[in-house]
């Protein structure tokens, strides 16, 4: 499995390091050995709403090539959803298996067209802007639709990682992963 990990200017590191850290945990405790990811960024380097730095190892690269495209949320995601080289970008990632995002970056799957027909979540703040890209806006932690995963607020990104981690690598992965995180949802 391959996994596109997104980052942008404005996005929230939570959003990402909460999913990214369990998920790459499958690969170093030995759950899914050939799990690969790269970060990958539309543009050189990338600071979140606070001003730390992030530097993709793929910038500018087609998403096609990928199982699962991981999109966290942040202040930028609203800037982005008006973005037509970043959300045709972002649409890349259409043949992806998986589409997940955290927080509103939901907005940014929705802006990309992968929310039609869908349920999804977000940050309560932003149930109103999701609406309009989605079926329904549902107030719960993560919804899973399928090819769609979306989790609700910045703290959810942990919940996925590990919600991820028991889809991919199963219970006793996401229990073992979750021990070694010291984790108690």
């Amino acid at each position: 499995m391959r996994i596109a990990f997104i980052i942008y200017d404005g996005m929230t590191s939570l959003d990402f390091v909460g999913v990214y850290d369990p998920l790459t945990r499958l690969r170093t405790m030995g759950f899914l050995p050939d799990l690969e990811w790269e970060i990958c960024a539309h543009y050189g380097e990338v600071s979140d709403s606070t001003g730390l730095r992030f530097t993709p190892t793929k910038t500018g690269d087609p998403l096609h090539g990928y199982d699962m495209v991981i999109v966290p949320g942040g202040i930028g995601s609203r800037k982005l959803i008006e973005d037509e080289k970043f959300i045709g970008w972002l649409r890349s990632g259409t043949s992806c298996r998986f589409k997940v995002s955290v927080c509103t970056g939901s907005l940014l799957l929705g802006a990309a067209g992968f929310l039609r027909g869908k349920k999804a979540t977000t940050h309560r703040s932003a149930f109103n802007e999701l609406q309009r890209f989605c079926d329904k806006v549902v107030d719960k932690r993560i919804v899973d639709e399928g090819d769609v995963i979306t989790a609700r607020g910045v703290t959810s990104s942990l919940d996925l990682g590990l919600y991820l981690c028991e889809k991919f690598g199963g219970a006793e992965a996401k229990d073992s992963i979750r021990q070694q995180m010291d984790y108690e949802p």
